[in-house]
């Protein structure tokens, strides 16, 4: 089973009262993901090439249609 073992973090770019996603060390060399706005209502694992994999789409562009 997965655990955060880490401390969650967001990014500098959102307010403090801003929704925005969390990310944390977690057991197995994985990353943790979870809503800020409600870190109760669950958690996501997701491996370090996954994480990578999503960062440099992010920043390739390859999302923006979602944000326009």
């Amino acid at each position: 089973m997965n655990k955060v073992i880490g401390t969650w973090r967001k990014s500098s770019f959102s307010n403090p009262s801003g929704n925005c996603v969390e990310v944390a060390e977690a057991t197995n060399g994985q990353v943790a993901v979870r809503n800020s706005r409600d870190p109760e209502s669950g958690t996501l694992f997701y491996t370090r090439p996954e994480i990578d994999a999503f960062v440099r789409g992010a920043k390739a562009g390859e999302f923006d249609y979602l944000t326009s």
